[in-house]
């Protein structure tokens, strides 16, 4: 009966946008397109007053019909809800600055927790409170983030509410919970026919009123649905994590691509999961589907952890995941911001997954590892199986343990590339992510669980073990890799290729499928491929750096592809080349024919 009351939201989300749409005040609130933006022509941002008021409707009459009691709880969601709308509504109209809009999701919070909300899983007041407030600001961030493709936002959140809705019925039962997620959704339902249109595009935006209400809402929901519940399972921990699992990829990518090259978070940009799709081939309805159906699968299996009831499976179904996430993240970070040209035939998305194997064999070997390592570590300390407290901590800590690994593994590199170039730099960033992974975990369980006889030198074995192993598992392809280079150098032409651009990478493709030819690294001036590997080779430094890279790597030919840059850079490289004897020639990309572009060399 709750949600045969919620009903109402779709309704009055509809026509709150369709008279929206008729109103003169539609056309002073019009998102212009802009570079850094998706859409490419003007329209207006009020869809956020028909999601709100949607959201109101629902509740109202859940409360009218006696389908949920007016607590003060309820009253603090609905709240800290009504702050953000209008805080969203106002950036809509006039451009907030972001510490303006951060203050507004801080107070909104607190609302919230200061109305009855807590995090009962933690018993430290003061952390269980921190973890409440950057969860709440990180959701509600995130789908302000992710309302950039024409009905992302709003499926997403329609199918996260249809599963928090199911938890609230089965699992967590809970009348409020109920009213909320159904409500939530609904209202998403009603305001999606305005926004994805099969034939035509937008007619409405949500706007941040819009997207902060759905963001922290689902924030509130993933709270009361799990966090609230002292005695918590792995299954039940998660479920939150994996229900919103696409929106926190999304907000991850970002922010760690924007970090990397010195741009603000909260700037705008065409570098989200979505539009990483649509440059590796899809259409822009596909690519919202294709994220839709991964949103559903998710969410389905955290409800059937929980339903099961079985630890061992939880455990290796949530770890398998989250390798399967690192994939899926390593793949999108990998689209160049511009259409690529794929094949024609086949998949795109089978295709790319097939390129990038290599990132899922990593991350299921970094599986077997870190679980080995952890395992091998409580058999030592303990000298056998341990007590049944031990036990128990043992499974809860490995799936945390398993999570700060590959949280730490990506900012730090280990998935970055092929590392056959690996060298010291390498061994320390492998040391540093299974360290600072190992505090994060402890630190989690502290906050979390009563250690008891649980020994806590387990982790500082385990450190030393993955770190030797993680090492291993990354270091011997450079061993293999030199082993037969020693045997065969003979018979190998050494390349460096001067330019890291397209022209560049396409030349390093044609090589890798010349025999004979080994391309030893890149030279580029772009401060933002420092250090970085394309296609596993690395840049080495900049033209300026020529000199010193010769007498290091000692290529046989240098090939110049940025005959475009200024004089006095070619001049530069041309110098280099001469004093340490290489031979050297510009290429363009029409013309990429190894045997024709090195043939000179071996003259």
């Amino acid at each position: 009966m709750t949600a045969l009351a919620a009903i109402a939201a779709l309704p009055a989300c509809a026509a709150v946008i369709y008279a929206l749409l008729k109103a003169p005040l539609s056309q002073r609130t019009l998102a212009a397109p802009r570079g850094d933006r998706w859409h490419d022509r003007a329209t207006p941002t009020l869809g956020g007053v028909g999601i709100f008021a949607g959201l109101l409707a629902g509740l109202g009459v859940a409360a009218a019909t006696g389908q949920v009691d007016v607590d003060k709880r309820l009253l603090g969601i609905v709240g800290g809800c009504a702050i953000l709308f209008v805080f969203g509504l106002v950036d809509d109209l006039w451009n907030l600055p972001p510490v303006t809009k951060l203050a507004a999701q801080t107070g909104a919070s607190a609302v919230v927790l200061l109305t009855g909300l807590k995090v009962e899983i933690v018993s430290n007041n003061w952390i269980a409170v921190a973890i409440a407030v950057i969860w709440l600001v990180g959701m509600t961030n995130a789908f302000n983030l992710l309302d950039n493709m024409d009905g992302l936002a709003a499926t997403l959140a329609a199918i996260a509410c249809t599963f928090f809705a199911i938890d609230a019925v089965t699992v967590h039962p809970s009348h409020a919970q109920l009213a909320i997620s159904a409500s939530l959704g609904l209202a998403c339902l009603g305001f999606l026919p305005f926004n994805l249109r099969p034939r035509g595009p937008a007619l409405m935006f949500m706007g941040d009123s819009g997207s902060q209400v759905l963001g922290f809402a689902l924030g509130v929901l993933g709270l009361a649905s799990s966090y609230k519940v002292a005695g918590t399972t792995v299954a039940t921990l998660v479920l939150p994590i994996l229900i919103l699992a696409v929106p926190i990829l999304d907000t991850t990518l970002v922010t760690i691509v924007r970090l990397l090259e010195g741009r603000p978070v909260y700037q705008g940009g065409r570098d989200h999961s979505s539009h990483r799709l649509v440059y590796h081939g899809l259409s822009e309805r596909r690519a919202v589907i294709l994220l839709a159906v991964i949103a559903a699968g998710l969410g389905a299996t955290s409800l059937a952890y929980n339903v099961l009831g079985d630890g061992l499976i939880t455990l290796v179904g949530v770890l398998l995941t989250f390798a399967m996430l690192v994939q899926f993240g390593s793949f999108l970070s990998n689209a160049e911001q511009a259409p690529v040209r794929l094949p024609e035939t086949g998949n795109p998305i089978l295709r790319t997954f097939v390129v990038h194997r290599r990132r899922l064999i990593e991350s299921l070997v970094d599986f077997a590892l870190v679980t080995a390592s952890f395992t091998a570590a409580y058999m030592l300390r303990l000298g056998g199986s341990g007590t049944d407290s031990q036990k128990t901590f043992f499974l809860f800590g490995l799936p945390v343990l398993l999570a700060a690994r590959y949280a730490a593994f990506i900012p730090f590199g280990l998935y970055r590339g092929v590392w056959r170039y690996a060298g010291a730099r390498d061994a320390t960033a492998v040391a540093s992510a299974v360290i600072v992974s190992a505090l994060v975990a402890v630190g989690f369980l502290s906050a979390t669980r009563q250690w008891n006889d649980f020994p806590r030198s387990i982790f500082v074995i385990d450190a030393l073990l993955c770190t030797v192993l993680v090492g291993a598992s990354r270091f011997w392809e450079r061993a293999i890799v030199r082993g037969i280079s020693s045997l065969t150098h003979a018979g190998r032409r050494r390349t460096l290729i001067v330019g890291a651009g397209r022209g560049g990478r396409s030349l390093l493709r044609e090589l890798r499928e010349t025999p004979g030819e080994q391309v030893v690294g890149f030279i580029d001036d772009s401060s933002q491929l420092r250090r970085a590997r394309l296609q596993g080779v690395p840049v080495l430094g900049t033209s300026t750096d020529l000199q010193r890279v010769l007498a290091r790597v000692e290529p046989d030919a240098v090939l110049v592809t940025i005959p475009d840059a200024p004089r006095e850079v070619l001049d530069r490289i041309v110098a280099a080349c001469a004093e340490a004897d290489v031979y050297c020639r510009f290429v363009r990309r029409e013309h990429l024919d190894p045997r024709v572009i090195l043939g000179a060399a071996a003259e």
